[in-house]
């Protein structure tokens, strides 16, 4: 009732635990990702650039979601989003688990990040 009002008065600034736990789970994907490109996974072409740079970008954008700035926020959940894409179209191609599983857990991580509760603590 009225205690609702009171709580959320003070919560813009403060960081929720799953926005930790998102960034360290992104860091991680992010610098595999950057690895597989250098050592030439993606090949040597536009796809190695197009991935180094979308890693550049979700990096800063994991940065500046930990200061809980909206900038870092939009990074990060575009990011979760293609994440989620890739491994659910890589699903699709090559029938591994493996990659629903991922796919699942970059879902669940944009859902979290597009909740109501998560965007007003941001500056």
């Amino acid at each position: 009732m009225g205690g609702e009002g009171a709580e959320r008065v003070g919560v813009k600034g403060q960081m929720l635990p799953g926005i930790a736990g998102i960034c360290m789970y992104m860091m991680v994907m992010t610098m595999v990702n950057v690895y597989a490109g250098l050592t030439g996974v993606y090949g040597l072409g536009v796809a190695k650039v197009g991935i180094l740079t979308l890693c550049t970008l979700l990096a800063a954008g994991i940065f500046g979601l930990l200061r809980l700035r909206k900038w870092g926020w939009a990074l990060v959940t575009a990011g979760c989003l293609l994440f989620a894409t890739g491994y659910f179209y890589y699903f699709s191609k090559m029938h591994a688990g493996f990659f629903l599983v991922q796919g699942l857990f970059g879902l669940v991580f944009f859902l979290y990040l597009a909740r109501q509760e998560t965007r007003e603590r941001l500056r």
